[in-house]
Parts: structure tokens; sequence; C-alpha cells
């Protein structure tokens, strides 16, 4: 029997308020543990918590974003769990009065677009981290506890593991042009639960569904979900029944495990929290944050295909993260040509800057310096070859173009006398080529092309190289 898969993403994104959720304690990542915390975010007695303003603004700025109907009346509420890094013995978070609803985000899977429907985005108050010692012992850091955590919610649209990193990236993305999340996996201010069910083709039930908790790398995201999708073909293949549970995914052994069934999952026992008042939006309000909103990606995709005519795949890679787009905006307003820059950037940048680890922001080339290289290209003072050479050694140094092919000699040699000399010696030095040349074996050129190159270190220009080339071969 052929299945379909049944996937809907549960997205948790730390905001990027300076302060948490609700009180004044500092949210920056990497302090020492326990220092960033004071009576209110470690769930004191009589404490009373303060909603931060810009963690709502935040959140509605991302409802915005995600095409959301923003709530005019929302509400907060307690959802009650035990659990070592959660010192109130409840979380602070939204229940039936969310914020936003009833949103989408659009990928493109193999060229087609997709809408997956969002049916909710509501604020709340992060946990603690639980560190678990070798020796035996487990402490708890709180530091984290109180930062403001955003929960965007998917209807069960998604139909692959495919579809789902590819939305997990898009969303990262459009976050990060916001300027709400850092979208950092690895530190664990982007984190994924996904819900995972299967069904006979065709049918219109649902499966039974499993939670896979906490997955921190698109790359796991779409492991995990094609394991899980696996497992429960395989099940019901040897007709056996999917327990509805919480499973965990184990990155080293590349598998599911269970952590808990239906039967131990929590009962939240939501009510209203008393010690806040419901959240009001006004319009005026909401048409201010609309003011402030950036061009998403997918319009600045667009315009990149039409005001500076890249192709798709270009203005794809070009606008996935808001600071590289700005770096290539930078330099075609300073005079590059936008395919030639593109070219630069895609080729040569983003291979050197993958193997440092690092994105445009921490890079010492600048706009103006790449435009100066092109530049010199085009005025024929250095060629294509070397100016790859003068790239690198840019990117490394940070030093102007110039400066580099003046301190190394790398002028291109376009002085037709010169390469005639030079062409000579290739040919005085490979008499058996040149009469294999003259007897018909034409395709020798590219040798001779490349004897030159050689013996001038390639600073000779390749254009004026194989016009005298063929030149004198054939004298």
């Amino acid at each position: 029997m052929q299945y379909e898969a049944i996937i809907g993403l549960e997205v948790h994104a730390q905001l990027l308020t300076e302060s948490k959720i609700f009180c004044s304690c500092s949210t920056q990542f990497g302090a020492e543990p326990n220092t960033q915390v004071c009576p209110i975010c470690l769930g004191m007695p009589g404490v009373l918590p303060v909603l931060n303003k810009k963690a709502v603004e935040y959140t509605i700025k991302t409802g915005l974003a995600l095409n959301c109907t923003i709530s005019p009346y929302s509400r907060f509420a307690r959802k009650n769990y035990f659990y070592p890094d959660l010192p109130k013995g409840y979380q602070i978070s939204q229940y039936e009065l969310p914020l936003c609803e009833n949103g989408y985000l659009e990928i493109t899977i193999d060229g087609e677009k997709k809408k997956i429907r969002i049916k909710r985005i509501h604020l709340e108050e992060d946990a603690g981290k639980n560190i678990h010692d070798p020796s035996g012992y487990s402490l708890v850091d709180f530091n984290r506890t109180g930062v403001p955590l955003m929960e965007i919610v998917s209807e069960p649209d998604i139909r692959s593991p495919k579809e789902a990193a590819l939305y997990m990236k898009k969303l990262r993305t459009i976050l990060r042009y916001l300027g709400v999340c850092d979208g950092n996996l690895e530190q664990g201010s982007l984190r994924c639960d996904a819900n995972v069910s299967v069904r006979p083709l065709g049918s219109q039930e649902f499966g039974v569904k499993t939670e896979i908790k906490n997955i921190n790398s698109f790359r796991f995201v779409e492991k995990a979900i094609e394991y899980e999708i696996k497992r429960q073909i395989k099940l019901l293949n040897n007709g056996e029944k999917i327990i509805q549970e919480t499973r965990l995914w184990d990155s080293f052994t590349g598998t599911t495990q269970s952590m808990r069934s239906k039967e131990e999952a929590h009962d939240y026992r939501y009510f209203p929290e008393p010690d806040l008042v419901p959240v009001l939006i006004s319009e005026e309000w909401k048409e201010k944050i609309i003011k402030d909103m950036p061009e998403l990606p997918d319009v600045k995709m667009e315009r990149f295909t039409k005001d500076y005519g890249l192709p798709i795949y270009d203005a794809e890679i070009l606008t996935e993260e808001k600071s590289l787009a700005e770096w290539f905006e930078e330099a075609v307003k300073l005079g590059g040509k936008p395919k030639e820059i593109s070219n630069w950037i895609m080729v040569e940048l983003l291979r050197l800057l993958n193997e440092d680890g690092k994105d445009i922001t921490s890079c010492n080339l600048k706009p103006s310096q790449l435009v100066e290289l092109t530049h010199l290209v085009e005025k024929n003072i250095i060629n294509r070859n070397t100016a790859k050479e003068v790239f690198e050694e840019m990117y490394k140094t940070g030093k102007s173009a110039e400066s580099i092919v003046k301190q190394k000699g790398l002028t291109q040699i376009s002085d037709d006398s010169i390469i005639v000399e030079v062409i000579k010696e290739v040919m005085d030095k490979n008499p058996k080529e040149v009469e294999r040349f003259k007897n018909g074996e034409e395709k020798l050129i590219g040798f001779f092309v490349g004897q030159v190159m050689k013996l001038t270190k390639g600073k000779a220009n390749p254009k004026i190289v194989n016009e005298l080339v063929i030149k004198i071969l054939k004298e």
C-alpha cells in the first residue's frame, strides 16, 4: 500500500529584545549560569509580571509578514506543568486567544509554489535549561527563563521532509529580515517540534500522529521526519498500531526515541493569567508597525529580477540573507554591473565565506572594492584569471584591488609585440606541436595559448593571445 505523510510544524523563535518578556533582566546569550535572573523570572512568591511591549510588536510584525489576522484582543494564560527548569511551576503563554491567526507562508518546491497555512502565532516565556553533568548530577541554568518566545504553528499542510526543511528555511529568512529573531539554531534561538502521521494515499482521514521534540537544524528536521515516516509505514505494513506519543530525535543514531505516550502526556489545565491584563491592539498601533515593515524576501527577489535583470536563481541566492542583498545593492549603486556583481558574489565570495564559516557581516571585503576590481577587468588592466587571484587577496587582507595589482606586478600584458615574442618562444620550444597543427590538428591552439599564459604568469590578455596564436600559426 502507498502512503502519504501529513506533517505540521511548531516553530519556537526567541525574540531579539534586550530584556525578558516580564522583567528587565538581560536576554544576552552566553553569560555565566544564573547571572541574568531576578525574583520575577525566578518565580518568587508575590512578584508581578509586566509585559514587554517590544515583544508584542515583534510578534505582530511576524504575523503581518506571514499574512495573519492580528487579533484586536488577546490574553495570556497559565500553562501548568512541573519541570526543574520551570521555576514557577507554570509557563505564562497564550491559549484560546493568540495574537495572530490564519496566515500562510509560501515555499517553492520543484519549481512550483505551495502555500503552507499557519494556524496561529502566540507569545510566551521560555523555560530554563537543564544541564546533565557526566558525574550524574543535573544542574539548571535559569538565564533563559523568561526570554520572550514566539510559537508559530502550521496547519498539517506539509507532505514531505523536503517541504518541512524548505518551510523552516523560509521562515528563518523572514524572521531575520524582520530583525525579530537571529535564527541561530545552534544556540537554540530557533527550535522546531514536528507532528508526523501517515495515511493511505487518497484517504481523507488523518492517521495517528507522533510529535518529535526540539529539532535544532534544517538537516535534522529533514532526517527526523524522514525516519519517522518510514518507522510508521513499517509498523502499519506489519499490522501493528501507531501509538500517539512524544518522541525525541537522536542525531547520533539517526532515529527517533519514545519520550512519553499519550497516557503520560500533560494536562496543562490552562486558565487566564490573573496578573496580566488582556492585550488590546488598536488599528493605529498596527498601522504604525506596518509602516516600519522592511521589504520582505519574496518582494525583494521579484524586484531583483525586474530591476536588475537577474535570473531567478541569482535573485533567490542573493535574497536569502538581508545583509547579503544589501551588500549586492550597495555594489550596484556604486557602479557595478548587476549580473557581474552577482557572479562574483555567488561563485567567489560565498565560497570563501562558507570555507571560513562566516557571513557577509563579518567580511573584510567592501562592495566598493569589488566594483573597483570589476572596473580593472573592464579596462583590460588585469584579466579575469588574475582578478580571481586579486579577489582572494582582497578578501583576506581588505586591501584595494589597485594596490594589490601594483604590489604584485599583475598588470595585464596587452602589448602585441611582447605577446608575439612569447608566442615565437613557445613555437621554438615545441616544433613537433607546430608541425602537427599545420597538418590539421587545430585543437592544439589551446596548448599554445596555455603555454603563453604560463610564460607570462597569467598576465597576458587572453583575447589578444588567442588572436595572435591563430594568426602566427597559420602564416
